[in-house]
């Protein structure tokens, strides 16, 4: 038989996520035991159902044979031949009959009774404890978290006393519990083989005694085969007495020894000293995170060493996350307002600070302990424990808070130099790419030979010279921070959407083609392989303002605008399929001579890629309906302009005419005469309304000759 895998019963107390990562592997293969042999037993429930019914069957065949003699056939007559004939045959189907039920209940006992033992009592033993184990597991998570509440004021000893004994008894109900799963789950891998072989070792002994007519070397050869079958389960279930009886001495040892680890305060120093010689360690701690300006939240993970990096990982998470780099970095304790036992990390440069909370005294020293060798570099060297012995007093002084820690930092800070060629080391990586890059730029949706930006030019290295140059001018006032002045915050201002993310700039480079979906993820994996040819670890923090016009990389610490992209240059924006936290955007920008450049850029972000991509994509339809109502309204004015005009024509038009008009008809009054004479000699008479129009006339041939 091949070894049986096992999971450790040792890592019980510590409860780390490999160890239950594994244990998921273990249940994930006990649920497909379970669903296996049901299948199984449903199959082999159909052979006894039909062994139970052919064996009835039988006997009733045999019984109908042994009455023929009492049938009244009316053609059939007397046929003494007939009858004798059927009475042996009802003989022999007697003894077929009684084969039959003896083999059904060998079946019952050598095949069901196995298999039904292994499902009713084996598999729900196990997910029995499943459950009391999660009930634990719960109850543990739950005190724990009320332990670290605690307050730092010593008027609540009793509620202390009692938050501390709930920690013991829940932490030792979950060893306690977790240890007795575990042994039922490395059990459960030695009776599946049990449970699957004896029902049909059972089943074949049974078939075999019932045709022990059949052929005898056929019959040897399964005596044989069935013999050596019958050995190895024997030894199979041997071994696993054995075992068992191993893991519960086991189990008794680490529940008499575990016994003082179960309290989560400090335990007698004489027994337990603080070890301050590590170079690596692991365990639960609780991190801080800021959710607001003054707010913040604490969060328990699973915090390892490796190599110079501090790393976290949840529950449920396959690997784990870099925290910070601890190469020449600080550690120091600190005293916070609502925590206890609380130190903290500060990067080489002071840019990223972390604060951790251990469950007790002792396990604070031996982190700020480890954190201070791995700092110098300790643990490259050959005798790490003796090297780490000489710098024990460093460490015993970082555990005291000190309140000149900003000196002591910026002590250890380095120099200018140092970081400018380590800038400009990272700069050069694009411009001069090595023979994997350039293989790995032959893609058609990248450009050949293309360079790769890894980091953002600040605007105060570009735009330093032309500072310099408005500082010499009177009268105009330098900006300190590098910004630009022709930046005007209106169109963000104005905005009705700013969301703000935090990011860090992974790279960017050209592409050819932005119409291609795939070309961010291209450009990902090309970023990503080149950052690893070169050993690139180090990443621009920024954050991303995304508003309807426009998207902008702040610097957190300055608040200097890095880049701003005009968000209708945003062709595309796609998150990765895998890692959600990479996305990237592609822009079409005009270059120089009129022609245009597609670069694709790419972050990293503490959120969820798809939630970027999709306030751009909320952004760039708030912006296409403004612009949509914009022209409506525009066109509505010029519209309402042409319908005035067309007005004002139209009222001249009416103007010219009655003035026409009136023109006319004082014409045709002045041209009669003053009394015309009747045909027989005499003179006509006007009436009044005749002699006003002549005078309205006379008035305005005057008035007309006036002007003229």
């Amino acid at each position: 038989m091949p070894g049986i895998e096992k999971l450790p019963l040792e890592e019980t107390l510590e409860d780390s996520p490999q160890t239950r990562s594994l244990l998921g592997v273990f249940e994930e293969d006990t649920a497909a035991i379970s669903n296996y042999c049901t299948q199984l037993y449903q199959a082999m429930q159909r052979i006894y159902d039909a062994q139970n019914e052919l064996s009835a069957a039988t006997h009733l065949t045999s019984r109908l044979l042994k009455e023929y003699d009492k049938q009244r056939f009316p053609l059939g007559g007397d046929d003494e031949v007939m009858s004798s004939t059927l009475q042996q045959f009802a003989k022999v189907i007697d003894e077929l009959s009684s084969c039959h039920a003896v083999l059904s209940t060998q079946l019952a006992d050598a095949m069901m009774f196995p298999i039904s033992q292994f499902k009713e009592r084996d598999l729900k033993e196990i997910l029995t404890l499943k459950e009391v184990f999660q009930i634990a597991s719960d109850d543990h998570d739950t005190a724990i978290n009320r332990y670290s509440r605690l307050s730092k004021r010593k008027d609540n000893d009793k509620v202390r006393a009692e938050v501390v004994e709930d920690v013991y008894t829940s932490r030792k109900k979950q060893h306690q519990t977790m240890m007795h799963y575990f042994c039922a789950l490395n059990t459960l891998q030695y009776k599946k083989k049990t449970a699957l072989l004896e029902p049909l070792l059972g089943y074949m002994q049974a078939q075999i005694s019932f045709f022990k007519l059949g052929s005898e070397n056929l019959t040897q050869q399964w005596e044989d085969f069935l013999g050596t079958i019958g050995t190895s389960v024997q030894n199979v279930r041997r071994e696993m007495e054995e075992e068992v009886g191993q893991m519960q001495e086991n189990i008794q040892q680490m529940e008499r020894s575990c016994d003082p680890l179960y309290a989560p305060c400090d335990p007698d120093p004489a027994h337990s000293p603080v070890c301050r010689n590590l170079t690596r360690k692991q365990g639960y701690l609780y991190i801080r995170n800021k959710t607001g300006l003054v707010s913040s939240s604490w969060e328990r993970q699973y915090f390892f060493t490796q190599g110079g990096n501090l790393m976290q990982q949840g529950r449920g998470e396959v690997a784990g996350g870099l925290v910070t780099d601890l190469d020449n970095c600080s550690v120091m304790a600190v005293d916070s307002d609502d925590r206890r036992f609380c130190f903290q990390v500060t990067s080489f440069d002071g840019k990223k600070v972390v604060t951790l909370q251990a469950e007790s005294r002792k396990d604070c020293e031996e982190w700020i302990a480890t954190i201070n060798n791995i700092s110098r570099r300790i643990y490259l060297s050959e005798n790490a424990e003796e090297l780490a012995a000489r710098v024990n007093q460093t460490a015993l002084e970082a555990v005291t808070p000190s309140p000149s820690f900003q000196q002591r930092h910026e002590s250890m800070r380095p120099n200018s130099k140092g970081r400018t060629g380590r800038t400009s080391s990272i700069s050069s990586v694009g411009s001069e790419p090595s023979p994997a890059l350039s293989v790995l730029s032959l893609d058609a949706l990248v450009a050949p030979d293309t360079p790769i930006q890894f980091d953002i030019i600040s605007p105060v290295t570009e735009e330093n010279s032309g500072q310099n140059k408005t500082a010499a001018q009177p009268g105009r006032r330098s900006n300190p921070f590098g910004e630009s002045g022709d930046d005007s915050p209106e169109d963000s201002e104005d905005s009705i959407l700013h969301q703000l993310f935090i990011v860090r700039f992974l790279g960017s480079m050209e592409v050819k083609t932005a119409e291609s979906a795939d070309v961010i993820s291209e450009t990902m994996r090309q970023i990503l392989a080149a950052r690893a040819i070169h050993n690139i670890f180090r990443m621009t923090e920024s954050h991303l303002l995304v508003t309807c016009d426009c998207l902008k990389l702040i610097d957190p610490q300055t608040q200097v605008t890095r880049l701003r992209f005009l968000l209708s240059s945003v062709v595309q924006c796609s998150s990765h399929q895998d890692n959600k936290r990479l996305f990237g955007f592609v822009l079409q920008a005009a270059g120089g001579r009129g022609d245009s450049r597609v670069v694709c850029y790419i972050f990293e972000s503490n959120n969820d890629g798809e939630k970027i991509c999709d306030s751009i994509g909320l952004a760039k339809q708030i912006a296409f309906h403004s612009e949509m109502d914009r022209k409506a309204v525009e066109k509505k004015k010029e519209q309402d302009k042409a319908k005035e005009k067309q007005q004002e024509e139209l009222n001249k038009q009416r103007q010219i005419e009655k003035d026409l008009e009136e023109q006319s008809r004082l014409i045709a009054a002045s041209s009669r005469p003053a009394n015309p004479a009747a045909p027989d000699g005499q003179f006509l008479v006007l009436s009044s309304s005749q002699s006003e129009e002549s005078d309205v006339g006379e008035e305005g041939k005057k008035r007309g000759e006036s002007e003229a």
